[in-house]
């Protein structure tokens, strides 16, 4: 085993004292804080101090019941609050599937089409749009969410929630026995018990399921790169128009809604107002396509032809999955509303005026939306169309940020800049890395496909795919948590995977045509999510085999040298001592008079109050203390200052068992602080595979060096900083 030591200079200095914080919001009750006070952490019960002081050091080992992230309750919103958020969901969640009638008829290469033809194709719209958009996403998924977030991670961590996952392969995390007072939560059918004791006892079953999420989330951001649905022909133009647009991500997910919804709330209008307008010009009786037996009718004519156009019917579609994506931005009711009233409707109505308009012109099917519009208002209705194809792009790039927050969060994917830009809804997040990653891809892509049909395959390819994938999901939750009766989950997974399936199949022609985009883009987020949940997983492996107890934690403090002064130790381990201390001790030989392990965690509310900020325990050995530092998601947060160790000394004194040690506190602060972060470096050994000893050696550790740790944030004073490494033979 290797080790190094280092001075660690690329953190920022502040001079703002974590302290002396102001906040807008006090906290809601968190799990194991009662506890906390009842047994002695503010020293209010002097009477029962030594009681207190053994159920103290028997709980100091772990931060676990502390550390458990209170889930947010669904805001309890009024109905003006519910419109305001669904107008704001408009510029959003609705970009791409609003304008997807810009090119669903004009992507069908059907020569001399005929009345059955376009009816046939128009009920096939109507039909996917009302059971996937409708009812799947609106009235079925968006029900699924994990405290208000969406999209497949928020399917994942419900299901973790109620069920142990196990394996190596399985993304970390904490189950409590507080877990079975969470909003799904029942005892449940006879059913239900078998298959949640199928889930757990089944590794092979917990891994399939973990690599489908992953794969599914890895769509979704692909997909989010695949949304420049811009001009045909200017590509100069729209690679400039993307600029723009990336470049305004970073004002917020609510500057960008209030700055968007408007040209949405116009493009709906429109399209809504001509395509009654065509209905009633060009073939008032069009919307007897609603009856399904037109679809029967067009494959009988078209056969082998009609199977390969269902690619383009598809992209009809596109866009559905940021609805439910997007969920931690909006409300759910804003979201359903929103749907329901306008988007849906709306919809119905332009793809129907443009059936009316085809029966009767069915040689302009490749200029399908631009030649019905009527001539009196084509160029306003170009400006409005131009716009919302801008706005088209919008829906998953915030649905990217959403996604890589929860994979963050769950330590499945390597650290990124998250920046909250609300200080009212925790789920609006912007992403710099993210969002510049995307941006150059989109212009790539932009660039190379010219804006040709590619495009359109790439799009319909990853949006079955991801829609697939939550239908699976989907099936298993309501399975598992929602405990629904056996005959609706195959009803549901039969209508679902039917129609999604026969999708995929005519989708699967056009991979050399470009549908191979998105597998591309999904395979590269993919590689670096299993490397970096396998690194995760090894590295805790070994932390759990190493970590240390307090019996040996007191004798290391008993035989090493203690010098003056505080030593902070941070950490991210919050069950047990971690082994870097055992490792750090044995190389240096010293140990500060005052060592505090500190662990710190966001809560997902907007500001910790200062007397809420440190949760304090102390360990056996003496002089050595446990200390969990909390902030909101808007905190400013910083270890810098000479007020920071001032203040957490303030909260070990009240836990002091004597003035001996108040005394040794007090004299600790006037020598000075350091701050140690602990490293551990994985080395793949020969015995692992060569695709193994890659992974580990060489692209883990890159991520590992190159993207944040989980102290960067925390503007640690460089001069202050040591690093100390461990080096672990896999």
């Amino acid at each position: 085993m290797a080790t190094f030591l280092q001075n660690e200079g690329r953190f920022s200095s502040s001079s703002a004292a974590v302290s002396s914080r102001s906040s807008f919001l006090s906290p809601p009750a968190l799990p194991g804080k009662m506890a906390s006070v009842e047994d002695g952490h503010r020293g209010r019960e002097e009477t029962s101090k030594e009681k207190n002081s053994q159920h103290q050091i028997s709980n100091s080992l772990s931060f676990v019941n502390d550390y458990k992230i209170p889930h947010r309750k669904p805001l309890d919103l009024t109905l003006v609050q519910t419109l305001l958020l669904g107008y704001q969901s408009l510029g959003v969640v609705y970009g791409d599937i609003g304008t997807s009638p810009l090119y669903v008829f004009s992507s069908i290469s059907l020569s001399e089409p005929g009345e059955k033809d376009i009816l046939g194709i128009l009920s096939l719209i109507f039909w996917t749009l009302t059971l996937m958009g409708l009812i799947k996403y609106v009235f079925i998924v968006l029900h699924a969410d994990d405290h208000g977030e969406g999209g497949t991670f928020a399917l994942y961590s419900l299901l973790r929630q109620h069920v142990n996952f196990k394996g190596k392969m399985i993304v970390p995390t904490t189950r409590l026995a507080s877990d079975i007072n969470l909003s799904f939560y029942s005892n449940g059918s006879n059913l239900q018990s078998k298959a949640k004791r199928f889930l757990e006892n089944n590794k092979m079953a917990q891994g399939i399921i973990t690599f489908i999420v992953l794969l599914g989330t890895c769509m979704v951001i692909g997909d989010g790169a695949l949304t420049p649905a811009i001009s045909d022909d200017v590509v100069l133009l729209s690679v400039a128009i993307l600029v723009v647009l990336f470049l305004f991500q970073r004002f917020g997910t609510n500057k960008v809604s209030f700055s968007f919804s408007p040209i949405m709330v116009l493009w709906f209008l429109f399209t809504a107002a001509i395509g009654i307008y065509n209905i009633i010009k060009f073939y008032p009786m069009v919307l007897k396509a609603l009856s399904p037996h037109y679809i029967f009718y067009f494959f009988e004519r078209n056969h082998k032809k009609g199977w390969e156009l269902l690619g383009a019917v598809a992209l009809c579609i596109t866009g559905a999955e940021a609805m439910f994506a997007d969920l931690g931005h909006f409300s759910k009711r804003g979201i359903q509303l929103s749907y329901s009233v306008i988007v849906y409707p709306a919809l119905i109505l332009a793809y129907s005026g443009e059936a009316a308009f085809l029966i009767k012109n069915p040689e302009k099917i490749s200029t399908a939306f631009y030649s019905s519009v009527p001539e009196p208002v084509f160029w306003p209705m170009f400006v409005v169309a131009t716009l919302a194809a801008i706005v088209a792009s919008q829906a998953l790039i915030s649905a990217s940020f959403s996604i890589i927050r929860q994979s963050v969060a769950l330590g499945c994917f390597p650290r990124v800049t998250m920046i909250h830009t609300s200080n009212k809804h925790e789920g609006q997040v912007y992403s710099p890395e993210v969002n510049y990653f995307l941006m150059i891809v989109c212009i790539l892509i932009t660039v190379g496909f010219k804006g040709g049909v590619e495009i359109g395959n790439a799009f319909g390819v990853a949006v079955i795919w991801v829609m697939l994938i939550t239908t699976f999901l989907m099936a298993v939750v309501m399975l598992v948590i929602w405990d629904t009766n056996i005959i609706i989950v195959l009803a549901f997974l039969t209508v679902f995977v039917g129609i999604e399936g026969v999708y995929m199949s005519s989708l699967l022609n056009k991979l050399v045509q470009g549908g191979w985009v998105p597998f591309a883009i999904s395979a590269f987020f993919l590689i670096i999510t299993l490397a970096w949940t396998y690194g995760r997983s090894k590295k805790s492996e070994y932390e759990a085999g190493k970590k240390m107890n307090l019996q040996e934690l007191t004798q290391l403090a008993q035989s090493s040298v203690r010098v003056p002064g505080i030593c902070f130790f941070c950490t991210d381990l919050v069950n047990g001592i971690p082994p870097i201390i055992r490792h750090y001790v044995q190389y240096v030989g010293t140990l500060r008079d005052v060592t505090v392990l500190i662990t710190v965690r966001t809560l997902p509310i907007r500001s910790v109050l200062p007397e809420e900020r440190f949760i304090v325990a102390k360990l056996g050995a003496d002089g050595v203390y446990r200390c969990m530092v909390q902030y909101g998601y808007m905190d400013r947060q910083s270890m810098d200052g000479a007020d920071y160790a001032r203040s957490i000394v303030a909260v070990l004194k009240e836990i002091a068992r004597d003035g001996r040690e108040v005394e040794q506190l007090d004299s600790a602060l006037t020598e000075g602080a350091i701050f140690v972060l602990g490293r551990i470096i994985l080395n793949a050994g020969e015995k692992n595979g060569c695709f193994k000893k890659w992974a580990i050696n060489n692209l883990y550790r890159f991520l590992q060096k190159n993207f944040r740790s989980n102290v960067a944030a925390l503007r640690i004073p460089p001069s202050k900083v040591l690093q100390v490494g461990m080096l672990y033979e896999i």
